[in-house]
């Protein structure tokens, strides 16, 4: 199948959060108690039964409010970082662009939701599985739209083939530059692009979201240098011991004590 793109055009949407309605209809997911974080966003972040919701931000320029809305949902990228995370291959990438979870091979280790720079799987403390937005992949592969797409009332999601929909969303982003001289189109970088493509109307920040998002480096050594070399070397159960050692060293988790601290707390002691 064609590799395809999902638009998400800020320009038009009205917030109606309709997408995430028919999200949960279609996946069957259950309802969830909500309340108000900000402005009229009722969703925190995303829940192992929540895969898509509306962010709401409010800008302020010269005594005028507007708003920055945007669906959020699982980017789907290119070179995923939960796919690389996975330890149990639960994770793949269809020939259409979606990132999918295989529900009977996940064992719920969480590293998906780690290494996710968008922050996006959520494990289910019930199941013990990862979830997240599936791209609605069984209605695509059968000729229809994901649900989200279907019922965007303003048309502020359009779905297709791969290169149409990168011509219709660059000639988009040229109109809505106009109006709005920041607007982007944010997917084209990071990740080696994704599979959502948004028009935001101003910079990824202010809509929360990573300028240049990318994979840890400390999965790429994980998975790429320790482990390889250490099944050879050691077995896998040493080498998982040297790799936690190599990324809490990597992410600043083993702090030493000062010098001077070290003997001052020791007359302290003896005090």
């Amino acid at each position: 199948m064609a590799k395809k793109m999902i638009l998400v055009d800020g320009s038009k949407c009205t917030g109606c959060k309709a997408c995430s309605a028919a999200c949960k209809e279609w996946n069957d997911l259950p309802t969830e108690k909500t309340s108000l974080v900000k402005s009229y966003q009722s969703m925190a972040g995303f829940t192992p039964n929540t895969y898509t919701y509306v962010t709401f931000e409010e800008k302020y320029e010269n005594n005028n409010m507007h708003w920055l809305m945007r669906k959020a949902q699982c980017f789907h990228c290119e070179d995923p970082s939960c796919l690389k995370a996975c330890s149990s291959s639960a994770i793949s990438k269809t020939d259409s662009g979606f990132v999918v979870i295989d529900q009977d091979k996940c064992i719920g280790c969480g590293y998906c939701a780690q290494f996710c720079p968008f922050n996006v799987p959520k494990v289910d403390k019930t199941t013990e599985k990862a979830n997240k937005c599936t791209g609605c992949v069984g209605r695509v592969e059968n000729g229809l739209e994901p649900a989200c797409v279907k019922i965007c009332q303003p048309g502020a999601l359009s779905f297709g083939n791969y290169d149409t929909m990168l011509g219709i969303a660059q000639a988009r982003l040229a109109e809505v530059k106009k109006k709005f001289p920041n607007a982007n189109l944010y997917g084209q970088n990071g990740q080696a692009g994704t599979t959502y493509r948004y028009i935001l109307l101003d910079a990824p920040a202010a809509y929360g979201l990573p300028e240049n998002p990318s994979t840890d480096l400390s999965l790429y050594l994980w998975k790429d240098i320790i482990r390889p070399i250490g099944k050879i070397a050691m077995g896998g159960a040493a080498a998982a011991v040297v790799a936690g050692v190599v990324i809490n060293a990597i992410k600043g988790n083993y702090q030493k004590e000062p010098f001077e601290d070290h003997h001052q707390m020791k007359k302290e002691e003896k005090m």
